[in-house]
């Protein structure tokens, strides 16, 4: 699934979009959580700041 996201960005309009994966830590059991999302290219410093 992730290959034909990654070929559809890399034409048209797509290259406004990045995929973005952001690493926490859980409070509750300490194991780490991975969040993903495909943002604009303008959003992407905001998406690490939440």
């Amino acid at each position: 699934m992730a290959k034909k996201v990654v070929a559809t960005l890399k034409t048209g309009e797509g290259k406004s979009f990045a995929k973005v994966i952001k690493m926490t830590k859980s409070p509750k059991s300490g194991a780490y959580q991975f969040k993903e999302e495909v943002v604009n290219t303008d959003h992407v410093k905001d998406f690490f700041k939440k």
